[in-house]
């Protein structure tokens, strides 16, 4: 695929990543710092469930009738 977005973002994600010298833990570091301060700026962060939502048989059969 070579769309344009695509590579943008691509190149966007290459530079974040060697400002931390490819480290994935300064990456998350740098990631956590930035929460933290946007957090202290007064935005609002929606926190990712630790257990994944119950898969039930109703969950994957209530659209299958559309």
């Amino acid at each position: 695929m070579n769309d344009e977005i695509l590579s943008e973002l691509r190149a966007i994600k290459e530079a974040l990543a060697g400002q931390s010298g490819f480290d994935i833990r300064r990456i998350t570091e740098e990631i956590r710092k930035a929460e933290a301060q946007s957090e202290a700026e007064g935005w609002k962060h929606i926190n990712v469930p630790l257990q994944p939502l119950p898969n039930s048989t109703f969950q994957r059969t209530r659209f299958a009738h559309r």
